[in-house]
């Protein structure tokens, strides 16, 4: 175990974890809604220090980023354990194992051991993926750290359910991030989710405020955030909000966890909510979890930039950021 950041001491030996938006008030000798943070004797601990449970390289492109260092690898780890309850999580066997196992596994890695993994796999980045990069926010920083020494770029796939004082204290090693848009309804998020919408908008405005390279995913699934309106709704926050170059990905569903009531996502509908997109002015939307559609093209003239076999840069036409027959900027973090 190690003591964690970012909380406070309150009354009766109770504390207030301020990592996520939950901003739990866990009682001595109880857990927060992640499962892997305990109050002992009045102090809060975090039970997934060094517990890395899964690790690889990764093609960058499968978190999904598109446009950050495109055709380079992703160095991704996970410890168990989320701050969230998805009925469809894709990684419910390690993410949900400390609330529905009351176990927690994994290999003792210390931070210098991921770093020095990462390097002698030639990975561009680490990526803290798989289950939700908040709730072993200790691990993370002082492997971001590291990683920014050797020049080694940091990523969070994320629900984005933190708060203001974790992004602040991270985002100077943070450099770029995917967030999961679940849905844009409040009661989705509610009812199916365990958590609110509010937040996860908040910590996206913020991203682009202090620089870090954002690119936002949405699942959409059948009978839950499929809406034509929720889904032009997105669309509007992701153009208006954070702006007209930040990439959506749109992926397909598939059944899985608690969720196996309804079909995978028709490709109609995944081409309907890309229409939407782009009446809304997103610049990038790619369809995930699909063949194809995973190109970038330039958005001015239409030329193919960076072409892709599934989650394999093929070729990368980009020349200094921008569109070598027109000139355009194209948005991102380019070698």
């Amino acid at each position: 175990m190690k003591e964690a950041l970012l909380y406070e001491k309150l009354e009766n030996s109770s504390v207030r974890c301020n990592l996520c938006a939950h901003y739990c008030v866990i009682s001595e000798g109880k857990l927060g809604a992640c499962c892997v943070r305990k109050n002992i004797d009045g102090n809060l601990y975090t039970l997934v220090y060094g517990r890395c449970i899964s690790r690889g390289v990764d093609p960058v492109e499968k978190k999904p980023l598109y446009h950050f260092y495109p055709g380079t690898g992703a160095y991704s780890i996970a410890t168990p354990g989320c701050n969230f309850r998805c009925m469809w999580c894709q990684n419910a066997d390690i993410a949900h194992m400390p609330r529905e196992q009351e176990q927690i596994i994994g290999s003792e890695i210390s931070p210098q051991e991921i770093v020095s993994a990462a390097r002698r796999s030639g990975c561009r980045s680490i990526a803290y993926t798989y289950t939700e990069p908040t709730i072993f926010y200790e691990y993370a920083y002082d492997i971001a750290r590291k990683a920014h020494d050797y020049g080694i770029a940091n990523i969070f796939v994320t629900n984005g359910y933190m708060t203001a004082q974790m992004l602040d204290s991270i985002y100077p090693y943070l450099d770029a991030a995917n967030v999961d848009l679940k849905a844009f309804r409040e009661k989705t998020y509610h009812r199916l989710v365990g958590a609110g919408l509010a937040p996860i908008l908040e910590s996206m405005k913020r991203m682009k405020e202090q620089g870090i390279w954002l690119e936002v995913t949405t699942l959409v699934i059948p009978g839950v955030n499929d809406d034509s309106e929720e889904l032009k709704d997105a669309a509007s926050f992701i153009a208006n909000e954070l702006g007209v170059d930040v990439p959506w990905h749109i992926s397909r569903f598939h059944p899985s966890y608690k969720m196996t009531d309804r079909p995978p996502t028709p490709i109609s509908t995944l081409e309907k909510a890309r229409e939407i997109g782009k009446e809304q002015g997103l610049l990038y939307i790619y369809l995930g979890n699909v063949p194809g559609d995973s190109n970038t093209n330039c958005y001015r003239c239409g030329k193919l930039l960076i072409q892709r076999i599934g989650y394999w840069v093929e070729r990368n036409d980009i020349e200094d950021g921008k569109c070598p027959k027109c000139g355009a900027v194209i948005a991102g973090v380019w070698d």
